[in-house]
C-alpha cells in the first residue's frame, strides 16, 4: 500500500516527494474535499498524510473519515514550521486518557 500527502504547502509536499511520497497542495476546503475523495476511492493507498492545518481548520471532516472508514489511516503531520501542539502534548493526551500522572 502507498502513502500519499494532502498538503497546505509546497515545500512539504517537495521534501515528501523526495522521500518518494506523492502529494497534491490544496488551500480551500472544497480542494480538499476533492483529493480526500480521490484518495478514498483508490484502493492502492492505505496512509493519507494530511498537514495538521488541516485538522485544525477542518475537524469536521477529517474526523468523519477517521471515524467511518478503516482505510486509508488519516495521520496529520506537522508542515515545515512545526507543529502547533505543546511540547508535552503526549504525556498529556496519556494523562487524560488512562487517569494517570506519568
Amino acid at each position: 500500500m502507498k502513502m500519499f500527502l494532502i498538503s497546505d504547502n509546497v515545500d512539504t509536499c517537495t521534501g515528501m516527494r523526495l522521500a518518494g511520497v506523492d502529494g497534491i497542495v490544496v488551500h480551500e476546503r472544497e480542494e480538499l474535499y476533492q483529493a480526500l475523495k480521490k484518495v478514498m476511492s483508490d484502493e492502492t493507498i492505505g496512509i493519507v498524510l494530511l498537514t495538521e492545518k488541516f485538522g485544525r481548520e477542518f475537524p469536521d471532516m477529517i474526523d468523519e473519515i477517521k471515524l467511518n472508514r478503516k482505510l486509508p489511516l488519516i495521520v496529520e503531520i506537522p508542515d515545515r514550521h512545526g507543529t502547533g501542539r505543546r511540547k508535552d502534548f503526549i504525556t498529556s493526551y496519556v494523562n487524560e486518557a488512562i487517569g494517570l500522572k506519568l
